[in-house]
């Protein structure tokens, strides 16, 4: 009798859970209508279209003929031309329905390729990983740069948080600064940490000296050919001339001039083997007066901590060892985590992940749109229809292909929650 009880209270937590999982994801999808405007039914059906398509979207007008959507394929074209998306309600909506993950979140920029669209407005060169321009990696098209919330489990699942085209007369710094004032003001409590990859839009002392004031912490990848400065020693008092601003080098191709860290963790992980994570703090690039930095006078000294992560696991042979080079900076007083820096930027893929599936899977950069204004209502749908993905995670079955192994419920794959 005893076990009968258990087993029933299960399924009735397990149904009560169900219920909550479809009232939220009802919420959410009320919520989403009302971020539209005019032609806000077409947008929501383009949504669902989007969700319960058998595969990859293909084009638009193929979406019209979706059961989910009732209206032909002219709508379709019609409300992404003349339709309207509070983009703020849809960054308000996105943060309060975020999963309880860590205030961790990815940044990436990726480009929508109209190399022949060659009468749409603000295009720009930007790169592309596969594509060549006269022997360039880059291709004419709009560049839109997501914020991606990550989860620390092993499967890649993100959470959408916000995106934004960078138009070709924008400085992409500068957005990257407002975007992540935007999305650490909506996320509430705690200091969020951004993650970012190496890049010249993504210059550590840069973002660190425009985001000082804010609550956010920041870690760039630092290429490993990268040499940086600590403070000098104090002056000796009755010295003459003008005081040193930088002190002996920090070389990350030389170990010689490391010296010992400030902080130091060793952690275990089933994939990756010992991790081993070193922060040296206090130091800071050479910046000069150029660039960014021309109207400084003088240029000024922005302070971090300098990480290296280091992983050895076994090989066929013996051991293989990898190692990267990270930058942190935060608020002043408060010391990185470093256990929480080392997973965030492994986990700063899952991003990638995202990208490929909602262009590949979702259909985002697939419509020949002309104007990037109706570029931008389609990457909401597509923020939109991400965020339903992840709230029905919890009630999808899997309805796996016949060469398909089977998966529990926890570990479905966007893929498979959208087949179902």
């Amino acid at each position: 009798m005893e076990a009968v009880a258990v087993v029933s209270s299960m399924a009735w937590l397990a149904a009560g859970a169900q219920r909550d999982g479809w009232q939220r994801l009802a919420e959410f999808r009320r919520g989403w209508y009302g971020c539209a405007g005019r032609w806000a039914d077409a947008l929501f059906e383009l949504t669902d279209a989007v969700l319960c398509a058998g595969g990859p979207v293909t084009s638009l007008p193929r979406l019209s003929l979706e059961p989910a959507c009732r209206r032909g394929h002219g709508s379709a074209y019609a409300a992404l031309a003349r339709g309207q998306v509070d983009a703020g309600a849809l960054g308000g909506l996105l943060a309060g329905f975020r999963p309880a993950w860590p205030l961790v979140f990815a940044v990436d920029a990726t480009t929508w390729p109209r190399c022949a669209a060659v009468t749409s407005p603000e295009r720009g060169l930007y790169y592309h990983p596969s594509r060549q321009t006269r022997g360039k990696p880059v291709v004419p098209g709009w560049c839109y740069q997501l914020v991606s919330q990550l989860s620390f489990s092993r499967d890649s699942w993100t959470w959408p948080a916000d995106a934004r085209r960078i138009g070709p007369r924008e400085d992409p710094a500068a957005v990257t600064v407002a975007q992540v004032r935007e999305v650490a003001a909506r996320s509430g409590g705690g200091v969020p940490l951004f993650v970012f990859d190496a890049g010249s839009s993504y210059d550590p002392a840069w973002l660190a000296h425009e985001l000082a004031a804010d609550r956010v912490q920041l870690l760039v990848r630092l290429r490993r050919n990268r040499v940086l400065l600590r403070d000098p020693p104090p002056r000796v008092p009755g010295t003459a001339g003008r005081p040193r601003r930088h002190g002996t080098a920090f070389d990350c191709k030389n170990p010689a001039t490391w010296g010992p860290p400030d902080a130091r963790l060793t952690a275990t992980d089933p994939v990756l083997g010992t991790v081993t994570v070193r922060a040296w703090a206090g130091l800071h690039p050479r910046l000069t007066r150029r660039g960014r930095w021309a109207g400084a006078a003088p240029a000024p000294i922005v302070r971090g901590h300098v990480i290296r992560v280091e992983a050895t696991r076994p090989a066929g042979d013996g051991t293989a060892s990898t190692a990267l080079w990270l930058w942190w900076s935060g608020p002043p007083g408060q010391p990185p985590d470093l256990d929480m820096c080392w997973r965030a930027y492994v986990h700063r893929f899952d991003i990638e992940h995202a990208i490929r599936f909602a262009k590949t899977t979702l259909g985002w950069v697939t419509p020949a749109l002309r104007h990037p204004e109706q570029a931008d209502r389609w990457t909401a749908i597509i923020l939109a229809a991400s965020a339903q993905l992840v709230l029905a995670r919890p009630l999808a079955a899997d309805r796996r292909l016949p060469w398909e192994r089977p998966r529990a419920p926890a570990r479905l794959t966007p893929g498979r929650v959208r087949r179902d």
